[in-house]
């Protein structure tokens, strides 16, 4: 079935759309005007670098598409170090990671419009037919709503819309008759039972045959904000391609009942939700992993659709982000009832994305200062690791070849023109050439400190990082389509301004009394001091500190210091002193140095020195303090109890603290599964009963307050979550309290043990005939009680001898 055709007239709703093509260019011209009088220090790039990269960025695409074809085809996911293809079912479960899997050839449905845009009419044909042959959706397999809309229904939906662009502009495909559309009609449906729920925001997974009757369902609950808030745009066009309007009402409902579910208060949105009584799961707020392309389908629900609701509500949540969320470039999570209160101490890579979102909605300048950021965490660890502290240490030390930076990039540069953008954007390519291209794809890195391999490749890498990638180092004019008139989704798919004259009679959008004008205040960018150098030139090694500042008339204490803090870092700088890192970066150790000669003046060099004087002190009480929250993992090395050592371990903050003489004893055993990630946590046949044992596992697949939770109900009376990293070693780390999501549920002591030091405990445990009895508690009562001990067998031994002296 073809689509209805698209009217020529152009409607006052598609006037509308035409804001965010005027803003894109606005921001070019202001940018352009600004260059002229400013000297850019960075080296444009010629004409001809900027096109050996471009064809290098389609090599690296026909590299991974091929060994997929080749080696992997029918399958959702080829899997590059076994260079075969990834089934559900089939391959070794990944647990609830595998939920992105329907057995419906995915990678080659989510990559379709990149062959369009790459040129590649032939073989974008080719795969058209394959996918009409052999992709079916009649399976009892249960799947993530949010991933097959974006990379399924998304798909086929851009691929439709090209189909037919190719037919009336290349005269090609003629035999062609809508069929993909008709797909994802049927995909769509399958869908839907999933939002058949009293808030009409949909559960997070169904099953593709029998819906929500799937027993694995009976006790579906909850959703991400993402999951529940990234559905409108495909839906939108779907219900306007095909005529049928259910799937844009669904979507509609689901975004109306997010934004009643909003804090009223700071008008900021948590990330887990009930889907059935819309309470809150988890509260943090942030703009990353759980939450963020629901900010991004509001605006461009706003920008497809024309409906001023979406770009009302987007700005009211924009102003709560950049109030609340955003600390200079940094983007840090707090708790949306308490938003003065960070919940973690991290940042994730999906946060990636949110300069791009900037730009598009006309914010450059903080777009600017993010990307810098995160374009200097890429330079100190090679590539952006999944998470990372606010001291821009790995905390999450996985790279899955994720777009979001290349996407930003992408953005950045069509708005400025700076060849900067150019250069982040070979440096980014450049890299995943160095450390994720094998010979059968490219392949996730499992650890950016040692550059181990995954054997993983997502549809992603082709459907949107490649794509970008060729994107960023082509000519406009050189691409067989206009890229500005369609919209971008948040797996770029390419969706049509023009979907907004087809119109959907069915569903009222208005609701005028919800918005007032305020919420409309934040749509033009200002012009003043766009130029993206100016921004960045502060900025500039931003993470060692060595930046200009002017004074702020009042001294800077070593108390109130935050390295986390732009401004902090460069007072500190400004009186003179450096930061020098000490052996290996990741051990996030720095030594200051002051000079007087390098002080912004005498008096800032004066103040230096105090500063300096300050921190001595500073750091003294620190390590008491540290000594105080160190825990030990203490054990006998001896048959009879006698002899006693411990291992160090780190706090969390969700569980209880062991405080004074508390501790907790018993038999220690391995997690099964390792991970302690599964419902059924050791009660499996070759499974260790896990009641009133303390229970080992191993750091990976899910957080650490989730195996807490799991260990609790198995029965665990501790939990010890062992480092994944082959190495590490709190004697060269530093040690840190593990996070929570604010909810306090878990009730047993769980203690964090770097690699090296769990395997001194594991090798105990593999010597024993018996179980090892360990005893968990605060380092420092571990010591007094070793002392105290000590000091009995030493009035002991006295006592014996003294018969023998008088003698």
């Amino acid at each position: 079935m073809s689509s209805p055709g698209m009217s020529t007239s152009i409607s006052s709703s598609a006037q509308r759309l035409m804001f965010t093509l005027f803003l894109l260019a606005l921001l070019i011209l202001v940018a352009s005007v600004l260059s002229s009088d400013t000297a850019m220090p960075t080296q444009n790039m010629s004409h001809k670098e900027r096109t050996e990269l471009r064809e290098e960025a389609r090599d690296m695409f026909y590299h991974a598409y091929r060994a997929y074809m080749e080696n992997a085809y029918p399958a959702d996911e080829l899997m590059p170090l076994s260079c075969k293809g990834r089934y559900r079912g089939v391959t070794p479960s990944r647990g609830d990671m595998d939920d992105i899997l329907g057995n419906f050839s995915m990678t080659l449905v989510d990559t379709l419009d990149t062959l369009v845009l790459l040129g590649d009419f032939t073989e974008f044909e080719h795969a058209v037919k394959l996918v009409i042959r052999d992709v079916q959706f009649d399976s009892d397999i249960i799947v993530s709503v949010f991933e097959t809309n974006i990379r399924m229904v998304g798909g086929l939906l851009s691929a439709h819309i090209l189909s037919e662009y190719l037919q009336k502009q290349v005269d090609v495909m003629h035999w062609y008759k809508g069929e993909m559309l008709e797909m994802a009609r049927e995909l769509g449906y399958r869908l839907l039972p999933a939002f058949n729920t009293s808030t009409g925001i949909p559960h997070a997974r169904v099953n593709l045959r029998h819906g929500m009757k799937d027993p694995m369902l009976k006790k579906s609950r909850e959703t991400c904000t993402a999951c529940a808030g990234t559905i409108l745009l495909e839906f939108a066009a779907l219900s306007r391609l095909t005529g049928d309007p259910i799937f844009e009402v669904r979507a509609h409902a689901a975004m109306d009942a997010l934004w009643k579910l909003r804090h009223r208060g700071s008008d900021l949105m948590g990330t887990v939700l009930n889907v059935h009584s819309g309470d809150w799961v988890r509260r943090d707020s942030g703009v990353g992993a759980g939450i963020d392309s629901y900010y991004e389908y509001l605006f461009k629900s706003y920008v497809l659709l024309g409906d001023d609701k979406y770009l009302a509500r987007f700005n009211r949540h924009y102003n709560a982000v950049m109030k609340y969320v955003s600390e200079g470039p940094m983007l840090l999570d707090v708790l949306m009832h308490r938003p003065h209160a960070k919940s973690r101490n991290f940042m994730d890579s999906l946060l990636a994305f949110w300069p791009g979102l900037q730009v598009l909605s006309g914010d450059l300048k903080p777009a600017v200062q993010t990307h810098e950021m995160l374009y200097q965490v890429m330079q100190m660890h090679n590539l952006i690791p999944e998470a990372f502290t606010v001291d821009f240490q790995i905390h999450w030390g996985q790279h899955h070849l994720r777009p979001e930076f290349i996407e930003s990039t992408y953005f950045l540069y069509r708005a400025t023109g700076d060849h900067h953008y150019l250069q982040v954007g070979k440096r980014a390519l450049k890299t995943l050439q160095q450390y994720a291209k094998v010979s059968c794809g490219y392949a996730a890195v499992n650890d950016v400190r040692t550059g181990k391999h995954e054997d993983r490749m997502d549809s992603f890498v082709l459907s949107e990082t490649f794509k970008y990638l060729f994107l960023l180092f082509s000519d406009p004019q050189d691409l067989i389509i206009n890229v500005d008139e369609f919209v971008f989704t948040t797996e770029a798919h390419l969706l049509p301004l023009s979907i907004a004259q087809l119109g959907n009679a069915t569903f009222s959008f208005r609701q005028s009394d919800e918005h007032n004008v305020l919420d409309f205040m934040r749509t033009c960018p200002s012009s003043n001091k766009l130029f993206p150098e100016k921004v960045r030139k502060p900025l500039r090694n931003f993470i060692t500190g060595s930046c200009p500042r002017t004074s702020s008339g009042k001294r800077l204490s070593a108390l109130d210091f935050q390295a986390s803090n732009a401004d902090h870092l460069r007072a500190v700088y400004d009186m003179g002193i450096t930061m020098v890192s000490v052996g290996d970066r990741s051990q996030g150790k720095v030594r200051l140095f002051h000079s007087f000669y390098n002080a912004k003046s005498h008096e800032e060099g004066e103040m230096g020195l105090q500063f300096m004087q300050e921190m001595l002190e500073l750091t003294k009480i620190q390590s008491m303090n540290q000594l105080a929250q160190l825990q030990a993992v203490a054990y006998a090395t001896d048959e009879k109890l006698q002899d006693w050592t411990a291992l160090m371990a780190g706090p969390s903050h969700f569980s209880p603290e062991l405080i004074g003489e508390q501790f907790v004893e018993g038999d220690i055993i391995l997690a099964k599964p390792l991970r302690a990630c599964d419902e059924k946590l050791n009660q499996e046949e070759d499974g260790d009963d896990a009641r009133g044992k303390v229970l080992v596992a191993e750091r990976g697949d899910c957080t650490f307050v989730s195996k807490a939770r799991l260990a609790q109900k198995a029965g665990a009376v501790a939990l010890i979550v062992c480092d994944n990293v082959p190495g590490s070693s709190g004697e060269t780390q530093p040690m840190f309290a593990m996070s929570g999501d604010g909810t306090d549920d878990v009730l047993i002591p769980v203690v964090f043990m770097y690699n090296v030091e769990f395997s001194k405990l594991a090798a105990v445990m593999k010597r024993r005939e018996h179980p090892l009895r360990v005893r968990i508690m605060q380092m420092v009562e571990f010591k007094r009680w070793q002392l105290a001990k000590e000091g009995r067998q030493n009035d002991t031994t006295a006592s014996t001898q003294k018969p023998d002296r008088e003698l």
